[in-house]
């Protein structure tokens, strides 16, 4: 238990620093406001001066208070550590200065890295406070949305508010780029690449198949019963679930085996079970 600890302490901080590098050395000397509270700690930052890891910190405490009304010391532990080493390495990094004066490019290596650094904070049991804790709690009542969406939608608002105060459109579509990148990386941070095709094989000859995709491709296959709409015959019909690099073979397979097949083939964005996800584990 204690090493688990460690573990997720030493992540939190490695992912703080990646969130603080896209942050001080990528969009805030390009005044580009990425979204949530960081986005308004940027935009501040050039209203009043102090320092943008500061007002990320002064700005969270209401946030974070919320947060251990709703979740518990114990999960605001690890928030809390995460929002302090965050604001710290943020002031750290600033001296450097930006790492390329390029809008494009800093919008693009900004946004992943600060998607990087929330995706493992989330990983280890924590979040980055600010929106990540709003959002955490929208996610509780509406699961079927997901994190990298949420964070896109209030992003969004914000950017358009950094539009306004900074009175340059150009920058606020760079930081819109950065907040669709981040969300697009975030989700794969988050749920992984295991985007993959669903399939369902309606054939004269559902046993060969069956067999050819279990010994060659080690496909696992379920076998649906299902009977004919005009017919009313009794059918057996093929489900199952392949790497999308595995879509093409099967195509293939299932041609050579039966040409007169019918065969359904849609995308399945999230999968549990050996191979995959583990089922049992929290979704963030």
């Amino acid at each position: 238990m204690k090493k688990n600890l460690i573990i997720s302490l030493l992540v939190i901080a490695a992912a703080a620093f990646i969130y603080a590098t896209g942050i001080s050395l990528f969009l805030d000397p390009n005044n580009l406001a990425p979204g949530g509270v960081t986005g308004i700690s940027v935009i501040l930052n050039r209203l009043i001066g102090v320092d943008t890891g500061t007002l990320y910190f002064l700005l969270n405490i209401p946030i974070v208070l919320v947060g251990v009304w709703k979740f518990g010391w114990r999960f605001m532990g690890k928030t809390t550590y995460a929002v302090v080493l965050t604001s710290t390495f943020t002031n750290l990094l600033s001296v450097y200065g930006a790492a390329t004066d390029d809008p494009l490019l800093a919008a693009l290596a900004g946004s992943i890295l600060i998607a990087l650094g929330i995706g493992l904070i989330f990983k280890a049991g924590a979040t980055t406070g600010g929106t990540d804790i709003i959002i955490k709690i929208l996610r509780q009542k509406y699961r079927y949305l997901k994190t990298g969406f949420l964070f896109q939608c209030t992003d969004m608002i914000i950017v358009a508010i950094s539009g306004l105060v900074f009175r340059d459109l150009n920058i606020a579509l760079y930081a819109m780029i950065a907040v669709l990148v981040s969300g697009r990386a975030l989700d794969y941070v988050l749920y992984g690449g295991d985007e993959a095709k669903l399939i369902y094989i309606i054939t004269e000859k559902p046993e060969d198949i069956g067999k050819r995709l279990l010994l060659e491709l080690e496909v696992g296959i379920t076998y649906l019963h299902g009977s004919g709409g005009w017919t009313g015959r009794e059918k057996q019909v093929i489900l199952c679930v392949v790497r999308r690099t595995q879509g093409p073979q099967v195509q293939e397979l299932v041609k050579a085996e039966d040409p007169e097949s019918f065969m359904i083939i849609t995308n399945a964005n999230e999968i549990y079970g050996e191979g995959y996800k583990n089922l049992f584990e929290e979704s963030l």
